[in-house]
């Protein structure tokens, strides 16, 4: 008599890892969804305090301020342009990029939108380096 194990082919026990974090990511990607649709229902960005909202990807960063009320991005920064990686220092650098964007169209004050991400490593170093270049979050 025949095991169940010794029943399933080896190639469906070798693809059930690769199912089991295809469906983490699934799942990951969707509580950062709901928590980016929690915080947006919350802040709302004008022409002088814009919305700074800020995407990472797994090789660099991006951010952009935006007045919600028109529907219009005021300005914006990416990372692949600078040739920057989605790590602190990258982020840092990003953010001294935006802030004087920021000085030159006379905006001292934003609205930080996280976007949904944990308020950690890169977020956090791209909020402080804004806050270090001028902009009161």
């Amino acid at each position: 008599m025949k095991s169940v194990l010794s029943a399933k082919p080896e190639k469906q026990l070798r693809n059930k890892g690769w199912e089991m974090t295809q469906n983490v990511l699934k799942r990951k990607i969707s509580l950062r969804i709901k928590r980016k649709r929690r915080i947006r229902a919350k802040i709302s960005g004008v022409a002088s305090c814009p919305r700074i909202s800020i995407f990472k990807s797994n090789r660099t960063v991006y951010a952009q301020a935006i007045d919600d009320v028109a529907s219009v991005t005021l300005c914006a920064s990416s990372g692949k342009v600078l040739n920057l990686k989605a790590n602190k220092e990258g982020a840092a650098s990003l953010a001294k990029d935006l802030a004087s964007k920021l000085k030159d169209k006379g905006i001292s004050e934003a609205l930080f939108d996280r976007n949904g991400y944990l308020y950690h490593g890169v977020i956090a170093s791209f909020a402080e380096s804004l806050r270090q270049n001028g902009i009161k979050l």
